[in-house]
């Protein structure tokens, strides 16, 4: 099976360099055989992805948000790790989706995030994850996610 970097060259996808943290935390945190990796927020070639679900956002540019958010975190995992084939599994990601009241859709935005995972990771990109719905999110932006990942020494 092709390593996660060249399953991202396939899928014609070059990481950003990792965004910087916004208040007091740091990107990422390892301890033992796990790594955090602190929300990363839909944000595309310096652009802030900004919205509401169900307002002025339809689902698909929802999916294509969390989909930023993926690429975020995995960079921040290449930052953290030096190769990404350290990862064994992605274990949980956690999603948040600025949306109104009535939207519902909240899971299928997050999948943006999620299908990605597999698409680079595989079988080992298979996560549990939440996915809820938040009336704002930092800096106005459309998704939120984060992550937990088992790593080999």
């Amino acid at each position: 099976m092709a390593t996660p970097e060249e399953r991202l060259a396939e899928l014609g996808i070059a990481l950003p360099e990792p965004m910087v943290a916004v208040a007091n935390y740091v990107p990422f945190v390892v301890t033992g055989n796990l790594l955090f990796v602190s929300g990363q927020i839909s944000v595309m070639d310096g652009a802030l992805m900004k919205g509401r679900l169900g307002e002025d956002l339809e689902l698909s540019a929802g999916q294509h948000a969390a989909r930023a958010c993926a690429i975020n975190l995995i960079a921040q995992c290449k930052a953290a790790l030096g190769e990404l084939s350290r990862i064994k599994r992605i274990v949980k990601l956690g999603g948040f989706v600025n949306s109104a009241p009535d939207f519902t859709d909240i899971p299928q935005v997050i999948n943006g995030c999620s299908d990605l995972m597999v698409d680079v990771f595989g079988e080992a990109g298979r996560h549990a994850r939440f996915a809820v719905g938040a009336p704002v999110l930092p800096l106005g932006v459309a998704v939120e996610v984060d992550g937990v990942f088992e790593i080999a020494a």
